[in-house]
């Protein structure tokens, strides 16, 4: 799976260039300029460190834009291409820029999201929505979860990779992400200092990662919102062993959002059709919505929605990673709708587009 998920590398408009291509990121749709920032936790009690991310709000000078991925990390990444469809050395993978400034003076002070990628994926993969909230007025913080992740950059390029997993890998996994979100938590103070409002905390995450975002929330009052994109919920892919969050639910906002092409049956991952969210769904008593966008695959809930469409990758694997949705509309609607839960469960906006569908996202429908 590591492989897999390696693999999801960038790009949204390609640019052609001799013998390898390059890409740009979607820009961020919201008002503020954006920083950006690595940092290294170590955190002693568990002999454990982290690399984390921060995007945030900044006043914008002159510092250059920060690398989507570093030469180091890029020819890791590069190793997976195969699995996206594409061919090693086929992408630029060091080229690619965000839209935030490395290390730029931060301007206000925002709520706070964190984002945890899907099992054995990288923080990378959520930039797209992380710079997107960014943008909107919240600090996002992304996180990999070292020795799972295929690979996790430290200071001075040295690289931790993945460790073999014991035989249930999924219920150690999800304590240590649980375990590490909330140690991220109570670093936040010194590393972001006064821009982060950490009274007003959400978590949002793909596949394991938003499953993580549920049982953080079972376990930690200081989150306030969480959403799961397109996760299980559950310790195996029929829903039988479900998680800890599914079987008690939480009390507090949370957003559902699934994929027709993510359960073992063919049919839409819903609270309706997977018996592990049908569990959560009934045992949660805050506000929550269920979603599901027509003609997305498992990893549009990622930055591969966004890129790959613009690589001359195989077709089957193109479908099978991301679906038939239109890349654009399934981009702006997950955009969209995490802004509008985050902007209304965090800062008290409500919020007309989570009353029903709208046309202007078709692809997405509402499940009661």
């Amino acid at each position: 799976m590591s492989a897999t998920l390696t693999a999801l590398l960038t790009a949204a408009t390609l640019v052609a260039v001799p013998e390898q291509a390059t890409f740009e990121l979607p820009a961020p749709t919201g008002s503020h300029d954006l920083g950006t920032r690595q940092v290294r936790l170590v955190d002693p009690a568990r002999d454990r460190e982290l690399m984390i991310t921060a995007w945030y709000p900044a006043r914008a000078g002159g510092e250059p834009f920060a690398p989507y991925l570093s030469p180091v990390s890029a020819a890791a990444f590069d190793q997976g291409a195969g699995a996206m469809g594409l061919r090693a050395g086929q992408v630029d993978w060091g080229s690619v820029r965000t839209h935030a400034r490395v290390d730029a003076r931060p301007e206000g002070r925002w709520p706070v999201i964190l984002y945890s990628p899907g099992y054995g994926s990288l923080r990378t993969l959520g930039t797209t929505a992380a710079e997107d909230l960014a943008s909107r007025g919240y600090v996002v913080v992304t996180v990999d979860h070292t020795h799972e992740a295929p690979f996790v950059e430290f200071p001075g390029g040295r690289l931790e990779v993945a460790t073999p997993p014991g035989d249930d890998r999924l219920v150690t996994g999800l304590a240590t992400r649980v375990a590490d979100m909330g140690f991220v938590l109570d670093r936040l103070p010194s590393v972001l200092g006064a821009s982060a409002d950490l009274s007003r905390v959400g978590m949002f995450g793909h596949s394991f990662g938003g499953d993580t975002a549920a049982e953080l929330m079972v376990t930690d009052r200081r989150v306030d919102a969480g959403v799961d994109l397109d996760g299980f919920l559950a310790y195996d892919a029929d829903g039988t062993r479900p998680t800890r969050a599914a079987t008690e639910g939480v009390d507090r906002p949370f957003l559902l959002m699934g994929s027709p092409g993510s359960t073992t049956d063919g049919r839409p991952r819903t609270h309706l059709t997977a018996p592990a969210w049908g569990a959560f769904w009934e045992r949660s008593t805050g506000f929550r919505r269920d979603l599901v966008m027509s003609g997305a695959m498992h990893y549009s809930y990622t930055d591969v929605q966004a890129f790959l469409p613009g690589l001359d990758a195989d077709p089957a694997v193109r479908a099978l990673r991301i679906g038939t949705v239109d890349p654009e509309r399934s981009v702006a609607a997950q955009r969209a709708y995490l802004a509008a839960f985050f902007d209304q469960a965090l800062k008290c906006v409500p919020q007309p587009l989570l009353r029903g569908e709208s046309p202007a996202h078709p692809d997405v429908a509402f499940v009661r």
